[in-house]
């Protein structure tokens, strides 16, 4: 379990809830992760790119196999350094609301 550490880069609520929902999964969707929160292309694509900055999204575009033309999947997956600053930030907030699982010494 990683140290409770408040993250900047994690915190602002757009990206709390992208890692939160790539948290389980080994990717996702651009499409299917914009729908799911609700925002634009290019917010997502915002917040994606600081993501991907700080080394904690990969991003990785491949091409359908059920299309014919040229457009192409953008895939979406937590780094195993996006997985530890979440959990070390969704640490840090339970420390914060007092609900933190106590720790052994």
């Amino acid at each position: 379990m990683p140290e409770p550490r408040f993250d900047e880069v994690v915190h602002p609520p757009t990206r709390l809830r992208i890692c939160g929902l790539l948290r389980p999964l080994e990717e996702m969707d651009f499409s299917v992760l914009r729908d799911t929160l609700g925002i634009s292309d290019a917010t997502l694509s915002k917040q994606l790119k600081i993501l991907a900055e700080a080394g904690y999204v990969r991003l990785a575009k491949t091409t359908s196999p059920a299309r014919r033309d040229a457009r192409r999947i953008t895939w979406v997956a937590l780094t195993p350094a996006g997985r530890n600053s979440f959990d070390a930030h969704v640490l840090a907030l339970q420390e914060i609301a007092g609900t933190a699982p106590v720790r052994p010494d």
